[in-house]
């Protein structure tokens, strides 16, 4: 489960954010690729925009759901 304090500092606030157990699988970037981003340097991804629509919310839902090592995390807002 994605822990609030290790989240990356790249994540926008708000409802959805990734922490430091992504492994770039690149998922969560196909899966949503309006709301998360690469970080080339540190390779792992990030939430480059929350969700602003129910597609893009339904696309989030979905990248957390199967990311593999529960990197995403969501804390209900």
């Amino acid at each position: 489960m994605a822990d609030k304090a290790n989240k990356y500092p790249n994540n926008v606030s708000g409802k959805y954010y990734v922490d430091n157990q992504c492994i770039d699988c690149d998922l969560c970037r196909e899966t949503a690729p309006e709301n998360f981003n690469r970080n080339n340097d540190g390779g792992y991804s990030f939430v480059a925009k929350q969700p602003a629509n129910p597609q893009e919310e339904a696309q989030c839902k979905e990248a957390k759901e199967g990311c593999p090592v529960e990197a995403i995390g969501d804390d209900g807002n």
